[in-house]
């Protein structure tokens, strides 16, 4: 009893954290229904300015939380419900899930930019002082740390189930995620309701950061991130409702954790591989067999029906005399940038385009699993990754070249993908982002980094394994094979859009339920959706590791899933052209960044920049470059044929909003405004 003891107690100062964690998730999603992917991002924005008013504005401590906690955090929850969050449908889970993600990459981004990259130390406690010995159990010191987290998440805890349970603003919040119209249309301020909510959860993660940063030595976001996915799993296990057994689970978490350190031997292959995947265990057990979990996302919103649809394509409503000038400019354009690539691009941009057709090929991967097949994954990065060490280790262990090597990553990235595809099959929207990001994280910590795959660092790719100089970054030879694979990909993927698959795709996307009654195979075409994107991702993978010349895991962990996803969904998730002109633009921007001082440049400003314009996506889900194709289209139009023959408008009304919100909107709620003479253009169907 005393080993045991003396093993779980240690574990109980991260448990708390879990718990407190966990709890905000679920009052944010009871009452917002919205799963803040943001959390972690706020929990570190109030550990880093806490810890910066105590160690260099030598603030005292009461102060500093004053700030940090009771000021900041939930006047930052107080802006995104304000500026983000409440213009999304009560529908729009993905609208949802890529505005948390956008604001988990890029505040965290941001900060070293606002604040230069010094490292913090040693953060104060916020109650008890940690280094002093308060009383034993059974030989175990209690200290200042431990006193601290047990009492605040009791505190916590009790607090919150007494709102939630007890009050009346506890019933409002359980009636504003269902519909805040009906709850509005019952005489209560929904906004009011929904802005306290925020308020609440965002001092709660505030709090949590503060009480998680004494725990470590160094203040790391990274420590949040894991912090945030343990607090996933706790919070479904709860089935985002019960607050007690959220915190209740995320306590066991915690000391299981310190219980497997202590019991598993620290050189084992199994502790090397189970304690890194503690959460993903338990997050996957969770959705694997919760009831709860599966549906999450089905609509109890009445009103939802009214919500505007996503606007259409540029390329779907434009004239056809335009088309007859913009498909041919397109190919002149391709052979200009081939020519150039060959002639005269200095060696250093050409390296730069080598590794934007790289990532663009990954890109690619993403339009297919979200732009056509609706579903959010949150692992694509981890399929390239699957590609890559597939094609390196095969030429390092049996001497076939990278380009044969290729093959075989990429089927057995599909692979993976089927198999994530047939695992999740009853999964949908937030459950199956859960889950895709849950298979990252397993392969983060116990797939890439074993011996056996990546022997700990980085792995060297040899020229003599392909030939031809191919291996140069800025060759010429690199490009070739890098243009071809991409037209060879974006080709394929316009097809798979323009046939059956594609429109299968699209009749899920509008109502499962009515695909199914059409006699669509909804589970083949799932399945089928993930093998295309995790074969392309996989082949893109290889594709970046001839450019880079190397292979590691850094290079393919979970957060580049993530910073993938927001990019795409900035330039244009649904297009093929979205995808190229992210791939181009992450690493274009990136290297001119580089000619400004190093605190403002580099890939973190890269972040800010692409989170931000993700930020625009519940007013622009087509995308920031797809919506702006759009506007100047119809100006070009109108230019050239007049407002007879414009193309036809595709803004929205605004979102529908009750009526002690606001006032009477000019444009019909949930309309399109439709130019009267577009359904008379010769050969275009009508609105």
């Amino acid at each position: 009893m005393e080993h045991f003891l003396g093993f779980a107690i240690p574990g109980v100062p991260y448990g708390c954290t879990y718990a407190i964690v966990a709890v905000s998730l679920v009052l944010t999603y009871q009452a917002t229904g919205v799963f803040n992917f943001a959390f972690g991002a706020q929990a570190y924005t109030s550990a880093f300015v806490y810890t910066k008013l105590v160690q260099n504005e030598h603030m005292p401590i009461w102060l500093a939380f004053f700030l940090s906690v009771v000021i900041l955090a939930p006047a930052l929850g107080l802006i995104f419900d304000r500026l983000l969050f409440r213009k999304i449908p009560s529908t729009n889970t993905t609208a949802k899930l890529v505005m948390g993600i956008s604001l988990f990459v890029g505040i965290p981004a941001l900060l070293p930019v606002l604040f230069g990259n010094q490292n913090q130390f040693n953060s104060p406690s916020i109650l008890f002082d940690p280094n002093t010995v308060y009383f034993r159990v059974v030989s175990q010191p209690i200290n200042g740390i431990y006193l601290s987290s047990f009492v605040i998440t009791a505190v916590v805890l009790v607090a919150l189930v007494v709102l939630m349970r007890f009050t009346n603003l506890g019933l409002q919040m359980r009636g504003a995620v269902e519909s805040r119209r009906l709850v509005a249309l019952d005489g209560v301020n929904s906004s009011a309701v929904v802005a306290t909510a925020w308020a609440i959860s965002s001092f709660l993660a505030g709090l949590a950061g503060v009480m998680l940063a004494p725990i470590y030595g160094q203040l790391q976001a990274q420590d949040y991130a894991t912090l945030l996915v343990a607090a996933f799993a706790a919070a479904a296990w709860a089935s985002l409702r019960s607050l007690p057994l959220a915190a209740l689970v995320g306590i066991l978490m915690g000391v299981a954790s310190t219980l497997l350190q202590g019991y598993l031997p620290s050189s084992s292959t199994l502790s090397a591989a189970v304690l890194p995947s503690l959460p993903f265990i338990v997050l996957v057990g969770a959705l694997l067999f919760v009831p709860g979990m599966r549906s999450l996302d089905e609509s109890k919103d009445p009103l939802a029906s009214v919500d505007p649809p996503t606007p259409p394509t540029t390329a779907a409503v434009r004239a056809p005399q335009l088309n007859r000038v913009i498909r041919p400019a397109w190919y002149v354009l391709l052979a200009a940038f081939c020519v150039s690539m060959l002639t005269w691009i200095p060696a250093t941009w050409e390296s730069v385009f080598n590794a934007g057709l790289a990532y663009s090929i990954i890109f690619l991967s993403i339009t297919l699993i979200t732009g056509m097949g609706g579903q959010l994954s949150l692992c694509q990065a981890t399929l390239a990754g699957v590609g890559a060490f597939t094609a390196a280790q095969l030429a390092n262990h049996l001497g076939l070249s990278l380009l044969a090597g290729a093959v075989f990553g990429m089927l057995l990235a599909g692979a993976v993908a089927v198999v994530l595809a047939l695992v999740s099959l009853r999964l949908k929207g937030l459950g199956l982002a859960l889950m895709t990001i849950a298979a990252a994280l397993f392969f983060d910590n116990s797939v890439f980094t074993q011996g056996t795959i990546s022997n700990g660092a980085a792995l060297s790719v040899q020229s003599k394994w392909i030939g031809l100089g191919i291996f140069n970054p800025n060759g010429h030879a690199l490009f070739v094979l890098s243009i071809l694979v991409l037209v060879v990909c974006t080709i394929g993927v316009l097809l798979v859009r323009s046939g059956t698959t594609g429109q299968y795709l699209s009749a899920m996307r509008g109502s499962e339920t009515a695909a199914a009654g059409l006699g669509i195979n909804l589970t083949w075409q799932r399945v089928l959706i993930f093998a295309l994107s995790g074969m392309v991702a996989g082949l893109g993978g290889t594709v970046l590791i001839l450019q880079q010349q190397t292979v590691n895991a850094a290079q393919f962990n979970y957060q580049f899933s993530l910073v993938f996803v927001v990019i795409v969904v900035t330039t244009g998730v649904s297009t093929v052209e979205g995808a190229i002109n992210a791939g181009f633009a992450f690493v274009v921007i990136q290297q001119l960044l580089t000619y400004l001082p190093a605190r403002v440049g580099g890939e973190s400003l890269v972040i800010v920049l692409f989170a931000f314009g993700a930020l625009q996506y519940a007013n622009h889900p087509e995308g920031i470059l797809e919506f702006q194709k759009s506007k100047w289209t119809l100006r070009m139009e109108q230019l050239l044929f007049g407002d007879r023959h414009a193309a036809v408008p595709v803004s929205l009304g605004p979102p529908v909003t009750a009526p002690s919100e606001a006032g009477p909107s000019p444009t019909a709620v949930g309309q399109v405004r439709i130019d009267p003479s577009a359904s008379e253009r010769p050969g275009r169907a009508g609105p």
